[in-house]
Order: structure tokens, then C-alpha cells, then sequence
């Protein structure tokens, strides 16, 4: 279930990625709601997205370090 929820998380930022301002109130729920190890790998693909839509990059500071 954990699993999916992370994925279903990926397919919604993925879909609202271009808007940043919809973009990062998405990733705030995400924040909210997945598992701090699911946190880590959204990092990770959040650095991938950004490389790819670099106005994106202002929604990092969100994330927890």
C-alpha cells in the first residue's frame, strides 16, 4: 500500500509539473502524507525533475533535509 501511494504521488507531480505554484502545493501534500524513506527517493526523483524543468527548483526548500 505504501508503495503505491509513493507512486500515485510521482503520477500526480508528474501531471501538475507544468505549473510550479500547483506543482509545490502537491509536493507539500506528499510531504505530509508518505514515509520518511519514501521522502528520500522523492528527493532524489525531485532532483531529476528539476534537472528537466528547472522552475521547478523553487519548490526545494519544501523538502526536509
Amino acid at each position: 500500500m505504501a508503495r503505491a501511494m509513493f507512486e500515485y504521488t510521482k503520477t500526480v507531480l508528474e501531471k501538475v509539473s507544468f505549473n510550479p505554484t500547483l506543482f509545490c502545493k502537491e509536493l507539500q501534500k506528499a510531504i505530509d502524507r508518505l514515509l520518511p524513506f519514501e521522502i528520500d527517493e522523492l528527493k532524489i526523483w525531485l532532483k531529476s525533475m528539476v534537472l528537466q524543468k528547472p522552475e521547478l527548483a523553487t519548490c526545494m526548500p519544501l523538502l526536509p533535509r
